[in-house]
């Protein structure tokens, strides 16, 4: 049996866990956790922190179910959470403005207004290669009569062994309507933002790469390939440390546009957009991106080589 004792800074809060967590298998894998959170280590390195509990800095914005902070693999953190500019931004997200069902807003699922999702379970499991977290989150909203939820969220986030300086992130998110005739959508203007976010840092050496080369963020969506790379200075120092988001040939409307910031917002692959699409009751709606945090800059990695890759990983 180890015992963890952590002490993560994330902006100027400072959270002490102590958990005790054994390793299977040999896994270089760990967990820290409490009723809100879940710390996930390796090799006594923070991964990320899995957010459970409902969390608010004004009352205003109540979330959870989302990531932060995210570590680089210098130690520094790479995600924010409730800024000022957007205080309902968190760390890594997935969203949707429009949630309807039988053509009736549920609420604001950016915003989390009348929305609420309820971590109903988390569990992990440490082997060797990888840890792997399984959530089960239950949204729901105070509109419907019947005052049940409305939609049910499988993610499985699949964290692999660091190798080659590379850290390999997978998540696979399941939804399934518990309603009828459910609905999500984007934001309903020309941006349709919605979807997978990660509210990162925007130090002012951020650079975007993807497919063509440097990418200069625009108001609007950017058609940009499968993958989008965002490197700069997260530490204090003068290191160079990056995450690459890249989507799943499998993914619904493969690739999807790109809503880029480089100041004061998230990034965003865009799913759906602005036209709303049905959440089947009968069948789930599963959504697949990989993370990769690595050092240097994009030019540091083969990332022709990490698409086959990924292209090549088992989906259901």
């Amino acid at each position: 049996m180890r015992h963890l004792s952590l002490i993560i800074a994330a902006s100027a809060t400072v959270i002490i866990y102590s958990a005790a967590s054994c390793n299977k298998q040999g896994s270089p894998f760990t967990t820290a956790e409490t009723p809100e959170k879940l710390v996930l280590l390796e090799d006594g390195n923070p991964v990320f922190v899995y957010q459970k509990k409902p969390k608010s800095l004004t009352g205003q914005y109540v979330c959870n179910n989302y990531i932060h902070p995210l570590f680089d693999l210098n130690g520094n953190v790479i995600t924010e959470e409730f800024p000022a500019d957007h205080p309902y931004h968190r760390g890594v997200f997935w969203a949707w403005h429009q949630l309807y069902a039988e053509g009736v807003r549920l609420g604001d699922g950016w915003t989390n207004d009348s929305i609420a999702q309820e971590v109903v379970s988390v569990s992990v499991e440490k082997v060797k290669n990888y840890a792997r977290l399984k959530t089960e989150v239950l949204w729901s909203s105070p509109i419907p009569a019947d005052g049940k939820p409305f939609m049910e969220e499988k993610a499985i986030i699949t964290v692999h062994k660091l190798s080659d300086s590379i850290r390999r992130i997978d998540f696979e998110i399941r939804l399934k309507a518990l309603a009828d005739l459910l609905q999500i959508g984007g934001s309903s203007d020309q941006k349709g933002y919605g979807g997978f976010c990660v509210r990162m840092r925007l130090p002012d050496s951020l650079k975007f790469t993807s497919d063509n080369g440097p990418v200069v963020p625009q108001e609007l969506q950017i058609k940009a390939g499968p993958w989008m790379d965002f490197s700069g200075r997260f530490g204090t120092g003068s290191e160079i440390s990056g995450i690459t988001i890249i989507c799943n040939p499998a993914m619904p409307g493969f690739p999807q546009p790109w809503i880029l910031r480089q100041k004061g917002s998230m990034q965003n692959v865009v799913f759906p957009g602005r036209e709303r699409i049905d959440v089947p009751k009968n069948k789930e709606l599963v959504l697949y991106y990989r993370l990769i945090i690595h050092k240097g800059d994009a030019t540091c990695l083969d990332i022709h080589s990490l698409i086959q890759e990924y292209s090549k990983v088992k989906v259901n």
